[in-house]
């Protein structure tokens, strides 16, 4: 039996090289390709793939958030997160929402193959970077590494998380609403809740807030970011 593999990316180009490369691969298929985080989220339901490989920087629900959801309908989904850099924010939000894998982009073309291959063999992958952190007991310490620092914002629902997403795309109320099979009054309440809740004024701090706690990514402009994988945005 074939190991089915859902991969999810916005860039087309970059799919293509994935695809190309894991279908290399003895045994492997890759059985639907995403290019947002919701549709992977759909698809994976329907798809139930032994693996689903999901790019940080999606639009309309980012790669942990849609790690997250994958996890919380499923326990058993095995997910590798794609990322253009390993940040410690980033790192401790893969492995909180549940990836047992870890990936650069920069370095897909040498790891990928590896990573899933050690998913296949009921192991996790990491960077060594995020070894030598869970190593050093990064996870235990996560909490106390900001001890010195200003306590945290109010934390966000997932439903909140998923409005302030789509919000600080650029979406209306009422497109927000289309996309999540909400009245538009319901995302005008969340709307008004999140703003309250973060003590924000206006959508560019919305903006600000969700680049900030990696809700949105800046994402180069295609003709460039293809080839500066390595490019931290």
């Amino acid at each position: 039996m074939k190991l089915r593999i859902l991969l999810a990316d916005d860039h087309e180009i970059v799919r293509r090289g994935l695809c190309a490369l894991l279908q290399k691969h003895e045994g492997w298929e890759v059985c639907g390709e995403a290019s947002d985080g919701r549709e992977a989220v759909e698809m994976a339901k329907r798809l139930k793939p032994d693996v689903v490989i999901v790019d940080v920087g999606m639009p309309h629900l980012n790669g942990l958030d849609t790690t997250r959801q994958l996890l919380q309908h499923d326990p058993n989904f095995k997910v590798i997160v794609l990322t253009i850099t390993d940040s410690d924010q980033i790192i401790r939000e893969a492995l909180d929402a549940g990836a047992r894998g870890f990936v650069l982009k920069s370095d897909a073309a040498r790891d990928l193959v590896s990573a899933v291959e050690a998913l296949q063999s009921k192991r996790m992958f990491f960077t060594p970077r995020v070894n030598d952190l869970v190593l050093a007991g990064f996870l235990e310490k996560g909490h106390a590494v900001s001890r010195n620092e200003p306590p945290n914002l109010p934390t966000l629902t997932a439903r909140e998380r998923e409005v302030t997403q789509l919000l600080a795309e650029g979406k209306s109320s009422k497109e927000v609403a289309t996309v999540l099979n909400l009245s538009t009054k319901t995302v005008e309440t969340h709307r008004s809740n999140i703003m309250r809740k973060l003590s924000l004024h206006s959508i560019r701090d919305l903006v600000v807030y969700a680049i900030k706690n990696n809700i949105i990514q800046i994402q180069m402009p295609p003709q460039i970011h293809r080839g500066t994988e390595t490019t931290v945005v």
